[in-house]
């Protein structure tokens, strides 16, 4: 099997072990109603893609899981940890990578590892940590300063921070944005050897040939409401004119968008 290839589910397994749940999440901004009553579910392995044209909810929603923004209505349990009642402890267990990480100018890229250590109580991270700069190609540059990265290498950096100690919730906005094509393939890998330990993983990216190599499971919004939850065999049934068909074609016809001319997507 490829290693940017998810292992399928063994029929008659068990449901994976429940880590993210958000039941009735809306947010508005002002007279905006940006997420409206979503409801899923993420467990222990899965990767779950999360897609949807421009404005559908999904950065907010990865914002809102994280922490970042305030939900109400609606309620998040990252863990069984209720995100509004024990927000550390819910906090704890999940890392949050946004689409252009913005590092500490004045810390170097080996003291944010060393920072992101002392935040999640990581212990014995050292062989880790180097571990991870090696193999996101960031060695040789552990003394330079946040301020001094290129996107991609505050890409990777981010990566690094978010994979050191165990984290079980992995949220992911456009993650290999910036990256080259070597940083692609790494990245790729990194994610499906994450899932592979345990963790889950909310993987958001209007590219959507990557959603189709890497996800699980799909999660497809559309102005802010949930218009398909389930496995990629599970859209095509419900979508696909053909039981081979791309995502792409499952995209247009679940947010009954029509394709521009020339194909392409709507992102």
């Amino acid at each position: 099997m490829d290693a940017a290839t998810p292992a399928d589910p063994v029929e008659g397994a068990s449901a994976p072990r429940r880590v993210l749940e958000v039941r009735g999440l809306t947010k508005r901004y002002g007279a905006l109603l940006a997420v409206d009553g979503l409801s899923f579910e993420a467990g222990a392995g899965e990767i779950l893609g999360l897609v949807g044209p421009n404005g559908a909810g999904k950065t907010t929603t990865l914002r809102s899981i994280a922490g970042v923004l305030a939900c109400a209505p609606g309620a998040i349990s990252v863990c069984g940890r209720d995100l509004a009642r024990e927000e550390e402890a819910a906090k704890r267990c999940l890392r949050w990578i946004p689409d252009d990480p913005l590092p500490f100018e004045a810390l170097t890229v080996e003291e944010h590892l060393e920072f992101t250590a002392a935040l999640y109580r990581c212990r014995d991270w050292r062989a880790q940590a180097a571990a991870l700069l090696e193999r996101f190609e960031l060695s040789e540059k552990r003394g330079a300063l946040g301020g001094e990265l290129s996107r991609g290498m505050r890409q990777k950096l981010a990566m690094c921070c978010a994979w050191l100690g165990e984290p079980q919730l992995v949220l992911l906005d456009e993650p290999l944005s910036g990256l080259d094509p070597r940083g692609i393939r790494s990245a790729k890998q990194a994610i499906v050897e994450l899932a592979a330990r345990g963790a889950a993983v909310i993987l958001s990216s209007h590219l959507l040939e990557l959603i189709e190599a890497l996800a699980t499971r799909l999660l497809i919004l559309d102005r802010g409401r949930c218009v398909f939850s389930g496995t990629l065999e599970e859209a095509r049934a419900a979508f696909a004119e053909e039981q081979r068909g791309s995502l792409e074609e499952i995209f247009f016809a679940a947010t009954g968008r029509t394709p521009p001319p020339g194909g392409g997507q709507d992102a």
